[in-house]
């Protein structure tokens, strides 16, 4: 090979797909990861996000760290944990519990934030508008409003005549209050009674599993949130005890024994959260960055637990479902 010729392709070499600035660089990037719960538990949405990293050139250890931190269902550790991120002046904070949003807001005010999976990052004043969030904050938003008209309707295609759901929601999670009203206005167009039932932990969720059950709901839809999702197999095992035929907000909850979800990949979401690390990493403005709300819902069935329940799901469901949990 000519020298020129040399040259000239070591010259390209940083366009090649998949070198990362980090390896150009050199640069070691610190990133702080943020969970509500135990690494084990989720620990297939923390391999969607290093695969997503992957995908973007950044090999986890070489080209960066993560500080892992959890707030072990512990919705009080919160702040302490987003001062001990500053203190070890990670690069950027990755999260998707959305109850620790408003502290890492008010808490961080320089660090990028990436939010993997938000809930109406506007209405709740995290983001001045998807086009354009501003300060420190950008990331993925989930479209839940869209989804408890359609989740109410699944709900009544498989218990006839349904005329009361309960509803489990986490009040130490800010995005519960906004979802408690759009599913209170949801059932009112449905014609259905809605239960709102508290929990905050393990006991709890058994005392309103037993709740719903003393007030003859047959159903129910489980709110998204940290704590529900370490606690999914557990209530798995209630709805069945209690005969309640459960709606879930994502497939690891019929995975765990569920009966039924609809609702985004949460583990799509950490993955795709891994560009904007990169444009981050590459020098963008987190601010600047529009925040991304994808729209395509997964229906997921777990067909031995309706036959523990005893419920017929009608076979046009399962044709249409994405996933058959068998």
């Amino acid at each position: 090979m000519r020298r020129r010729e040399f040259i000239t392709l070591l010259g390209g070499a940083a366009a090649w797909p998949g070198v990362s600035r980090a390896q150009q660089s050199g640069k070691v990037w610190r990133i702080g990861f943020l969970s509500g719960t135990s690494r084990s538990t989720v620990s297939g949405l923390y391999d969607a996000f290093v695969q997503g990293m992957r995908e973007h050139g950044y090999v986890e250890g070489k080209d960066y760290i993560i500080e892992w931190r959890s707030a072990e269902e512990n919705y009080a550790r919160i702040p302490e944990i987003a001062a001990e991120f500053v203190r070890l002046k990670v690069d950027v904070v990755v999260t998707a519990l959305g109850a620790a949003l408003p502290a890492l807001k008010g808490t961080i005010s320089t660090i990028p934030i990436v939010m993997a999976f938000s809930t109406d990052p506007v209405g709740n004043g995290l983001a001045a508008s998807l086009a354009q969030p501003g300060h420190n904050m950008t990331g993925l938003a989930g479209s839940s409003d869209d989804s408890l008209p359609k989740q109410l309707e699944l709900l009544a295609t498989i218990v006839p005549n349904i005329s009361r759901i309960g509803l489990l929601g986490n009040p130490n999670n800010s995005n519960y209050f906004p979802l408690l009203k759009r599913a209170q206005d949801a059932a009112r167009k449905a014609g259905v009674s809605l239960i709102p039932t508290n929990a905050r932990d393990r006991e709890e969720i058994e005392r309103a599993f037993a709740q719903f059950a003393r007030d003859g709901a047959p159903a129910a839809i489980v709110a998204g949130d940290a704590v529900f999702f370490a606690q999914r197999q557990r209530i798995a095992e209630l709805a069945v005890v209690h005969r309640l035929a459960t709606m879930c907000p994502q497939r690891e909850y019929v995975v765990a024994g569920g009966l039924m979800s609809y609702g985004e990949n949460l583990a799509d979401f950490f993955r795709r959260s891994a560009s904007y690390v990169d444009k981050i990493f590459k020098g963008a403005n987190a601010g600047d960055l529009p925040i991304e709300q994808p729209t395509k819902f997964n229906l997921v069935i777990n067909r031995k637990t309706a036959d523990a329940l005893g419920v017929t799901i009608p076979a046009q469901l399962y044709i249409f479902a994405d996933e058959v949990i068998e």
